[in-house]
This record gives C-alpha cells, structure tokens and sequence, in this order.
C-alpha cells in the first residue's frame, strides 16, 4: 500500500535492500534457527558494506542522513529475512541512536563509524534478573575511581551477548540517588570482566545470541559515558523511539503473500480454498490490519523525525505503533497458518518459525501491558490539560440541568 506514496529514490533505496536480502544463503537462515550459529555477522558484514546500516545518521560517521521513512522502509525487506535479522538491523540505529544523539566526536569516530560500517557490532544490556519492566530498579553499579569506572552486575536478555563487540550498559553512578536520577550509560566493551554466563534457549528468534552477561570488576574509561553522569533517564527514553518505532515493521506481509498465494493452489472439495469464506475473509482481515500498522508506522515516523508535538504525545503514539503493530503481526501469523492448515505446523513452510519468533515482540523493548500504562497516561494527561475543544458534547442530552445534577454523581 504505501509503494504508491514512495520517491523514486526511496524505491531505488528499496531494491538495495532486496538485492542484500536475496543475497543471505537459506543455510544461515536455518543454521540460526536451530542453534548452530549464534549470531549472523555475514548479515551484518554485508548490510555495513553496502552502506544499509544506520540510514537516519550523519553521513560523516557512515550514515546516509535520510529519514525514519527510509529506515523503515529497509527494515521491511529485512524482516523478510525474519525477526532475528529484523532486530540485528534495529539494534544498529538504536545503540546508534545513543551514541549520534549524546556521544562526543571521538566517540563517535571510535564506535559509532565502524559500526555502520558492519566492522563493529553493538549489543544494549538493559534487562537484569531482578528487573524486567522495572528498569530504573537495576542494581549494576560503576562506582567511580580515578578515571575510570569499575563496574558489577548482571543483565540478562542480552541480543548479542555472544557476538557483540560494544554493549551500551546502564548503571547506577548514584546508587543513593532517586531512580530517576541514579543511572548513567556506558559504552563497554567486550574484554576482562565481561562474561557471558548463560546463552539462553529460546523458542524462537534463534542466532543472536541472546544471553545474560556478568559484569566483574570490568574498568570502564571514563570517557566512555554516553552523555553526562546520572542523567541516563533522559537517554533512556530517546532510546525508546526507535526501539518501538522499529516494531511497527513486521515480518508477517511475506507470510501473508505466501499464504495467499498458497490458498490460490490448495483445492480442497473440488476448488480453490481462496473460494471458501472462511480463508478469504481470513485474508481480507489480514491485509487490513497490515496496511493500518504500515501507514500508522509511518506517519508516526514523520511526527518523530520533524518532533511535532510536545514529548509525551510522541511517547504515546510511538508505544501505540508498538503495541498495535506486534499484535496483528501475531494475530496475522495465527491466520496465516491456520490458512496453511496442518502443513503449516511443519518445517515444510516458514509460517512456523515466524510465529514462533514473532511472540517475542509482543515481550521485548516493554511488555503490551507496559505502552498500555503509557499510551493511557499520556492519553489522559493530554486530555484533561488541554479542556474542552470544539463542541462541549457533554451538553446534548435530553436531561434539564436539575435532572442532570441528580443523575451525574461523581463522588
């Protein structure tokens, strides 16, 4: 649906992105999925070459300067590649995303260049054992000394635990501090004191080494902090931005179009299956749902990269496209193997290792549960802040103003 609004150059950017996506052999694909490679650095490598990582960034540190529209527009064809590829290539402009907005030049020269360019690979650890929506409860330290921090603690969930080179890493400089005001961000990188302690078995989004890190003793220089010390909430939250943006990608519109195609195949009862109510309403509920979070995706992106509106609405409708987005990709991947019928619960098609990794995004950057309390508490702050706008509808009733003081208690 949105090909009809893209530029020239978007569609050239496009083919780019198919051309790198056609080029990755099916073997990783499977070789990842079933655990025996850990993380997809040819993916990676390729992508950097190619100049396809980190479009939104300045093109002195190896970006392109284009827009969030751009970004998503790639990342679509990537997630074709399915979830675990999808969040490598996020990872890049989220991590980036840090280090462009609050890292210094050198900072910049040292990481985020060589990062785009495939050479480096980023990984965030945010998550720990005792906290997982809870993020400003983290209890990893980096108690100062000299000029260097010493840091302790675990994060878990980490994509790229095993494969990453740099881990963008939060931890409390204040520890006596409020939560809000504890935390900073450092750029550590893989060497003493970094341990990966535990690759997990996931269920699905296999490959990227998803593990929990132990940080001991680990010497951090200090001018590896990303922005100002104790003032990482800030950064936090414009880290938020892309990694919920970025989900409103989804990699469900390929299994849909091989779902289609397929029930224009299957016949069953003397005729194509794509004849029977029950299969293409499936798929006219499908592609709806699809188009929707394709073109609330990007008019979002537009909001975000012009930042129209105060802060908390672009918190808002960034949790919206996240929430609203994982969801159909899951109800959609649902439909599309109930499509496919029994031979889409076997290997013989994608449709169940999309599913599989697709429940996770309903999981990971924050919980349906967590952009629910933020969607809503932002829905009502702006409400009741901005009063009453146009018509006071409250007022079209039948009722006398007496009527109404005895029917309408509020307390």
């Amino acid at each position: 649906m949105f090909d009809v609004l893209m530029t020239p150059e978007q569609k050239a950017l496009r083919e780019e992105a198919r051309d790198l996506v056609k080029s990755i052999p099916k073997q990783i694909l499977l070789d990842m999925d079933a655990d025996k490679i850990s993380f997809p650095t040819e993916f990676l490598k390729k992508a950097g070459q190619q100049n396809l990582l980190g479009l939104r960034f300045p093109k002195e540190w190896g970006g392109r300067n284009l827009t969030w529209d751009e970004e998503l527009i790639t990342l679509n064809e990537v997630a074709t590649l399915g979830i675990c590829f999808a969040c490598q290539y996020s990872l890049v402009s989220i991590v980036g995303e840090t280090i462009c907005e609050y890292g210094t030049p050198a900072q910049k020269e040292k990481y985020l260049k060589p990062i785009l360019a495939g050479k480096m690979f980023c990984a965030e650890a945010l998550t720990e054992p005792r906290g997982g929506s809870d993020f400003f409860g983290a209890a990893t330290t980096a108690r100062r000394e000299g000029d260097h921090y010493v840091l302790n603690g675990q994060k878990r969930f980490v994509v790229g635990a095993e494969g990453a080179d740099i881990f963008a890493v939060y931890a409390k400089t204040a520890p006596e501090a409020e939560p809000h005001k504890s935390m900073s961000l450092l750029i550590v990188e893989r060497g003493e004191g970094v341990t990966v302690k535990h690759v997990y078995g996931l269920m699905g989004a296999r490959g990227n080494g998803t593990g929990r890190l132990v940080f001991k003793d680990v010497r951090v220089p200090v001018e590896n902090i990303l922005g100002k010390e104790n003032d990482a909430t800030r950064i936090f939250w414009q880290m938020m931005i892309p990694e919920r943006l970025l989900s409103g990608i989804t990699s469900s519109r390929a299994a849909l179009d091989l779902a289609v195609r397929y029930a224009n195949r299957r016949k069953a009862f003397g005729q194509p299956i794509r004849n029977y109510q029950g299969i293409n309403f499936k798929v006219s509920d499908c592609i709806t749902k699809l188009d929707a979070v394709t073109s609330f995706a990007h008019t979002v992106a537009k909001i975000v990269q012009n930042k129209l509106g105060p802060a908390g609405y672009r918190r808002r409708l960034v949790s919206e496209v996240k929430k609203f987005s994982t969801q159909a990709q899951w109800e959609v991947l649902n439909d599309c193997m109930q499509i496919l019928g029994g031979i889409g619960y076997t290997n013989a098609f994608p449709v169940e290792r999309e599913l599989r990794g697709s429940r996770l995004s309903t999981i990971w950057t924050g919980t349906t549960e967590i952009q629910n309390m933020i969607i809503q508490h932002e829905y009502f702050k702006e409400v009741l802040e901005r009063g009453i706008e146009g018509r006071d509808i409250e007022a079209d009733v039948p009722l006398s103003d007496e009527e109404l003081a005895e029917e309408r208690i509020y307390e």
